[in-house]
């Protein structure tokens, strides 16, 4: 897995300069460590699934993303307890003709109804088409019922993905999607609505600029002092380029007039190489808990070879430039430290470094043949993390909560692991990927009454087939319910 080898457990000498060091270099965005729980603090990912949306409602945060066959929603009260939330499915289609490949669901409050819009297919890429859903009252999860297909009388059965909404100062509606016509493929078009449900006259195509010559998709929209952004992905999104553009229109204007529309010159968003972050993009927009706040949610992966697999769901807060545009920054590297949004009342989870470091009462201790190393760099929190393939070493955490997780490396040498919580039944978990990536969820504990308890991990020696060897990566822990 990576040539250098040192001693298993503890801090290291020179540990100190050592991070001083990454995080001038390689971790930018990640804060130093500290013996006492960080209050008011999450980490990314917040999901394993590509194409997020999320909104803030009534005391929860509620993301969906793309997972295939059906709309399910995760529900949490502090943003860092995402990625173990569980997932309800809201919305699962018994219609064969339109109950595969789901992607990218946005959902939106509407005179007392929630409506998810999504696209989905039989299969057949060339099938998808857009559709909504309405649920029964003002819960999020619903139930919901099937509502309509959406389709513009002068283009219908036409290929279509990624529907959002918009509305205008005057109350108007609109739905975004990227679709094809005679103009190309993947490109953005609007139409306008006479209900949630309803396209009540013919798409207009809007020509969107890109850096690449194809793909424009994954329409959102973002409002700020009456001015509507409209917010694009652009390239492949299996491309380490995938990235963000941006077009914008008063709130005031009508949307249907592609003049109306000010194209901005160069991507907003896009890779980092410096933090490990590529094809960030799309996105949707959600407020802080106590609205003052605006933030982005996107998919992002660590690793820039082609490849739709690792596409994350991570968050982070933009910013506003003087004359009155976003500024969404740089993606910042998996597992940097960042600020809860304002209002949210924290209470999420605390880590546990490889190196035996915690932000909480937490630690871990090895047993048998370990190598430790900085060679995964922005691949790993804190650029460090340990590995094993000798049959029978094990690694072991102490933590105080209800729930662990484990994020490493999986990697074309990667084994077999297994798990036993409290001294418990083991569970096992494959840390074989075909493309190295780092910062991958591997194992999540099942939930615990709330108190002191250890998980131990042992490296088992065995091998998926396609592995080339039987390493285990021990790198981050994060700790839930403390």
């Amino acid at each position: 897995m990576f040539p250098t080898a040192s001693s298993s457990s503890g801090r290291p000498i020179g540990y100190v300069l050592l991070v001083l060091l990454l995080t001038a270099l390689c971790c930018v965005g990640l804060k130093p460590p500290t013996a006492q729980a960080a209050a008011g603090t999450f980490r990314n990912p917040l999901g394993t699934s590509p194409d997020p949306y999320m909104t803030y409602y009534q005391g929860n945060y509620y993301l969906a993303a793309t997972e295939g066959d059906a709309v399910r929603v995760a529900v949490a009260p502090t943003l860092g307890e995402l990625l173990t939330a569980p997932r309800t499915t809201v919305w699962k289609d018994t219609d064969t003709s339109r109950n595969q490949q789901v992607w990218a669901p946005s959902f939106y409050l509407i005179d007392g109804h929630w409506y998810i819009y999504y696209t989905a297919d039989n299969g057949v890429d060339d099938n998808h088409r857009l559709y909504v859903v309405e649920s029964e009252g003002t819960n999020p999860l619903g139930p919901y019922h099937y509502k309509a297909e959406l389709q513009p009388p002068n283009a219908p059965d036409q290929w279509a993905i990624d529907p959002v909404l918009l509305r205008q100062s005057d109350n108007s509606l609109y739905v975004l999607w990227s679709g094809a016509g005679s103009e190309g493929h993947n490109l953005i078009y609007i139409a306008p609505m006479s209900n949630p449900w309803t396209i009540s006259g013919n798409r207009v195509y809007l020509p969107a600029d890109g850096g690449c010559t194809s793909v424009r998709e994954a329409p959102s929209i973002l409002q700020h002092n009456g001015t509507t952004y409209l917010v694009y992905s652009t390239c492949d999104t299996g491309l380490p380029d995938y990235q963000l553009w941006m077009k914008s229109i008063p709130g005031s204007a009508d949307p249907l007039q592609p003049g109306n529309w000010t194209q901005h010159a160069g991507a907003v968003f896009s890779r980092d190489d410096a933090t490990g972050v590529y094809g960030p993009g799309s996105n949707g927009f959600f407020k802080s808990p106590d609205g003052t706040e605006d933030w982005m949610v996107y998919h992002g992966k660590n690793t820039s070879d082609y490849t739709y697999d690792g596409r994350t769901t991570r968050a982070q807060k933009i910013s506003w430039n003087a004359d009155g545009t976003p500024n969404f920054g740089t993606p910042l590297a998996a597992g940097a430290t960042q600020d809860l949004p304002s209002g949210d009342p924290g209470g999420g989870p605390y880590w546990i470094n490889d190196t035996n470091t915690s932000s909480g009462a937490g630690s871990v201790a090895y047993t048998g043949d370990w190598n430790s190393g900085t060679g995964c760099g922005v691949q790993c929190f804190w650029g460090d993390d340990h590995w094993s393939a000798q049959a029978g070493a094990t690694a072991t955490w102490t933590f105080t909560g209800t729930r662990i997780a484990l994020l490493s490396v999986r990697d074309t040498g990667n084994g077999i692991a297994a798990f036993s919580v409290d001294g418990g039944a083991e569970t096992t978990a494959d840390y074989y990927g075909p493309i190295r990536m780092g910062e991958q969820l591997n194992y999540v504990s099942p939930e615990l009454p709330a108190g002191k308890h250890t998980l131990r991990l042992r490296v088992t020696g065995d091998k998926d087939a396609s592995s080339g060897a039987a390493y285990v990566s021990v790198d981050r822990a994060e700790v839930y319910g403390n």
